[in-house]
């Protein structure tokens, strides 16, 4: 394997090349998201740089498996799962598709994965583990890209987390995900210049809950703990859906009621996206302090910290109605 700091600079420059190049891309083809009473933003802006951190995540995947042939299929089984939920996601941001094609393809991806895994003898819990962690991921990181640098920054803090506690090709692909979002953001924080879009909000939860479901041949500990990071968009997306679907709403259509949506409008992007990320930095230290307790003390921290969030959540939605 090449140097791990070159490594980050090969996939960072990828991704910020990447990234400038679909700008253009997405300008030249009038790619842009127009400001509207369902989105937070201003601003008209281009959409689809995501289709950098995609071509990262490909190039890492394909050199991690040419290196270690007793992971290739497990690679080759994540690229195909990428490249079939960015390219949904690809279209999608040239010519709407129904919210159904989408999660049918995010499906069939999570069963492409899944069947990988069963092929290497992980067993069903894990295979379960997988398909729910992508169907869940995918759109949860759809539905929380509404706002400067929130995504990407986040998919960064969880990416750090499996770097540093998953072990051999799969850390570095962690890292290789963890450099493409340094490559993104510098277009997309503090000001957006251009939007993930569904192509890489998609592949950004995909791509994380494939390194979520690796967790489980670690053990019972890291599994529980690498829950921790995505916390803070688990609890939004998930309650606000939750509300959505028992006020009888559309859930499946843009909306802007979830906390950070709430919390932009009146705070700004800049001062929501760091909080986010101050919430969910604090997680990484949470990670390493109980990476060497007990299984039952990590789920004991995991649940606490999820109410912690909840009550969190709770309060700041009734703040900002």
């Amino acid at each position: 394997m090449p140097g791990f700091i070159p490594w980050l600079s090969l996939h960072f420059l990828v991704a910020a090349m990447g990234t400038w190049l679909a700008r253009r891309y997405a300008i030249r083809r009038q790619l842009v998201d127009q400001p509207g009473e369902r989105r937070s933003h201003s601003v008209a802006t281009p959409r689809g740089g995501g289709i950098a951190i995609v071509g990262v995540l490909l190039l890492a995947a394909i050199v991690l498996g040419a290196r270690v042939p007793a992971e290739r299929e497990l690679f080759a089984a994540f690229g195909i799962g990428l490249v079939m939920v960015a390219g949904v996601g690809w279209w999608d941001d040239h010519r709407p598709l129904p919210a159904s094609w989408r999660l049918l393809v995010h499906l069939l991806a999570a069963l492409v994965f899944a069947l990988a895994l069963y092929r290497q003898g992980a067993p069903t819990w894990q295979l379960l583990v997988a398909i729910v962690a992508i169907l869940v991921l995918v759109n949860v990181w759809n539905f929380m890209d509404g706002i400067d640098g929130l995504a990407a920054s986040q998919a960064l803090l969880v990416a750090v987390a499996a770097a540093f506690f998953l072990q051999g090709p799969w850390s570095w692909l962690a890292a290789a995900l963890f450099a493409a979002c340094c490559g993104f953001l510098p277009f997309n924080f503090p000001r957006a210049r251009i939007f993930l879009g569904d192509v890489g909000s998609g592949a950004l939860g995909f791509a994380l809950a494939v390194l979520l479901s690796l967790t489980p041949g670690l053990g019972e500990v890291t599994f529980w703990l690498f829950l921790l990071p995505p916390a803070a968009f688990l609890v939004d997306a998930g309650f606000t859906l939750a509300t959505r679907i028992l006020r009888g709403e559309r859930w499946w259509t843009p909306h802007v009621t979830h906390v950070y949506q709430r919390a932009a409008r009146r705070y700004g992007h800049k001062t929501v996206t760091s909080f986010y990320g101050l919430f969910s930095g604090v997680t990484l230290l949470l990670m390493w302090m109980l990476s060497n307790a007990g299984a039952g003390v990590g789920l004991v921290a995991t649940v606490a910290w999820y109410a912690f969030a909840l009550a969190l959540w709770g309060w700041s939605r009734k703040g900002l109605s």
